[in-house]
């Protein structure tokens, strides 16, 4: 059953404008809340999608819940301070990714039950809360836990690997780097990954919300391709022009690393928790990609795609590098 309208948390970023996008060509209403208006600015020309400014608290989930008739959980968070010894997440990730789970669930639970599909991530595992190598893994099983357990939830859950598009912050940052420095020292360069389209991803969300086949599974958004981090990096600098040799860092240099980055000003290029959750492969299952097809997405190589997109920022780079300057 195709829902007629759509609340979708965490509709502002990179995944939730294509789901946003994609809703609108299937002509379904969509709510978005956010903080602040002008970070959906881009969602504003689309139709049927509503941008509410609003906090996410009980009584406003309340709200946004009765509006609608299915749950989309877009947000997640890759950075998050460290609790207590025993605090297996830490404040930021239990906040955002557990506290507000159980929030929305108890909110449909008041609605008398919703559709609901959960964005999740690749190498989070049935009751692994306690047993993966990160706080952002930990605190995303205990997410789907969460959830689980409600069961006035037309549940579905999707587990992305990393997730490419043109407006990535992953490819786009490697490019970037390797267009100012002679050398990438590179943690865990062997990490596996199995990169997923965004509008694959996107295609995988709304075909979910309509099929309800798809309740009470999990799903592992794939790409067709896999990867060491050390090729995706390579891929990214090669695309740009700029491909630069990477140095795989030993454990104990890319753990330096990890926490130099954590520790320098601005943007969280990387965390300690980053490094833990690259302990193990981001590749899904076997049958990861006939399971996709279940959904009606054949996934696209990121070998075809991203170097057209990162193509096209080398190309604007050139051409603001050939524009005359004017000598004060």
């Amino acid at each position: 059953m195709t829902p007629t309208s759509v609340l979708l948390i965490g509709g502002s970023g990179f995944i939730g404008q294509e789901v946003a996008a994609e809703l609108a060509r299937r002509n379904i209403a969509c709510v978005v809340p956010t903080r602040r208006r002008s970070a959906a600015r881009n969602l504003l020309p689309l139709p049927q999608v509503d941008v509410v400014q609003t906090t996410l608290t009980p009584a406003s989930l309340d709200t946004l819940v009765q509006r609608t008739d299915a749950v989309v959980n877009l947000v997640g968070i890759l950075h998050g301070r460290a609790g207590a010894a025993d605090d297996p997440y830490g404040p930021d990730f239990a906040k955002a990714h557990v506290e507000l789970a159980l929030q929305l669930s108890l909110a449909c639970e008041r609605a008398g039950g919703r559709r609901f599909v959960q964005i999740s991530a690749l190498g989070v595992t049935d009751n692994g809360k306690k047993t993966l190598p990160s706080r952002y893994l930990r605190s995303k099983a205990a997410a789907e836990q969460v959830l689980i357990q409600n069961k006035s939830l037309a549940l579905t859950i999707l587990r992305p690997s990393v997730v490419f598009g043109e407006n990535d912050k992953f490819l786009n940052l490697f490019a970037k780097l390797q267009g100012f420095t002679p050398l990438m020292p590179l943690a865990k360069a062997n990490t596996r990954f199995q990169p997923v389209y965004v509008r694959d991803v996107a295609l995988a969300i709304c075909n979910a919300l309509e099929r309800l086949s798809t309740v009470g599974k999990s799903y592992e958004l794939v790409g067709p391709e896999i990867y060491t981090l050390a090729n995706l990096v390579r891929l990214a600098g090669r695309a740009v022009g700029h491909e630069r040799p990477v140095l795989s860092l030993p454990d104990w240099a890319g753990r330096l690393q990890a926490l130099g980055l954590q520790m320098a000003p601005g943007p969280t290029l990387m965390s300690v928790d980053n490094f833990d959750s690259m302990k193990i492969d981001n590749i899904g299952s076997e049958d990861a990609l006939t399971r996709m097809l279940e959904l009606g997405v054949t996934p696209q190589a990121l070998s075809l795609i991203a170097p057209q997109y990162l193509g096209i920022r080398s190309n604007a780079i050139d051409l603001a590098r050939a524009q005359p300057r004017r000598n004060d």
